[in-house]
């Protein structure tokens, strides 16, 4: 089990999304999930792969503007450390240890760009919930997408 990092954030691009990036090794492996990610094992959302990031981009938050892609409000939704369980072609297991994302989460990939993600059977699973909804605001400075593009 490899121990790494992990990284959400909300990102008000074109449209409104999550982008879920996992470091492994000297990048952060990266997703779009465009509703979120959820901690009920029955939802299964859509994951598309988009480039590769380097760690300095986990760490932003604020204002992208003038650039051709990617602009508009980012914040740190959640973070924290990952286990890599397993990593094989078309699979990703993980563990997360974040402030709003903890327990077992799998990346399955479905076609050619696109993988589900979904949140696995273990104690930190909450049937029914929206963790999106429950808490919008970013985990590092407590302000939410919309605070950022109002200031």
């Amino acid at each position: 089990m490899t121990v790494s990092r992990f990284v959400v954030q909300l990102h008000d691009a074109t449209t409104l999304h999550f982008d879920l990036r996992i470091r492994i090794g000297d990048v952060l492996r990266s997703w779009a999930v465009p509703k979120g990610p959820s901690l009920d094992p029955s939802v299964r959302r859509l994951a598309v792969p988009v480039e590769d990031h380097s760690l300095a981009a986990g760490d932003y938050e604020g204002i992208r503007a003038g650039q051709t892609r990617g602009t508009g409000a980012v914040i740190i939704w959640d973070e924290g450390d990952a286990e890599i369980i397993r990593d094989e072609p078309g699979h990703l297991s993980v563990l997360l240890h974040g402030s709003k994302l903890t327990g077992g989460f799998a990346l399955t990939r479905t076609g050619e760009r696109r993988w589900i993600l979904v949140k696995t059977r273990d104690a930190h699973a909450r049937p029914g919930s929206d963790i999106v909804a429950e808490q919008p605001a970013s985990v590092r400075s407590g302000r939410t997408w919309e605070d950022l593009t109002n200031e």
